[in-house]
């Protein structure tokens, strides 16, 4: 019976750290009217948890000018992804034909919004291109690279 409550108590103090273990660390961008995010690398370790808050600042109203986070499959065709997606407003500038190559994605936020995603960073090591796909936006320069090693 001892031995029984003694593995209780060990395995309670084991849950804090069982809990922070799976917390993903967040990662805070900014967007604004100058088509810029903030953060334009990231480095993750393989399957970590990362938590992304998207905060967008500006003046101009949403319906022109909007941001979104899209993480993208190692070598996709980014002009591809954009070009293809210009047209899909109905689905947050994500192509239907294009959703197999991300892998995670905020939705649209325009000035005064805050939107999130939490994702695993792949397992696979190497360079992962993250994408804002309101037009115009990813050929002013609002992407990045989030680096898995």
């Amino acid at each position: 019976m001892r031995i029984r409550m003694a593995l209780a108590g060990l395995a309670l103090l084991a849950l804090p750290t069982l809990a922070a273990a799976q917390q993903p660390r967040t990662i805070e961008i900014k967007g604004t009217d100058d088509m810029k995010f903030s953060v334009t690398s990231i480095t993750a370790k393989p399957g970590e948890r990362i938590r992304i808050v998207l905060v967008v600042a500006g003046n101009m109203p949403k319906m022109v000018m909007a941001h979104n986070w899209i993480l993208l499959k190692k070598n996709v065709d980014q002009p591809a992804f954009i070009n293809a997606s210009a047209l899909a407003r109905d689905t947050g500038f994500i192509a239907p034909a294009q959703k197999a190559n991300v892998l995670a994605a905020t939705a649209l936020a325009g000035a005064g919004e805050k939107v999130e995603v939490t994702l695993t960073a792949p397992k696979v090591a190497g360079a992962y291109p993250y994408v804002c796909s309101f037009p115009g936006h990813w050929a002013a320069g609002m992407k990045g690279i989030l680096t898995v090693q």
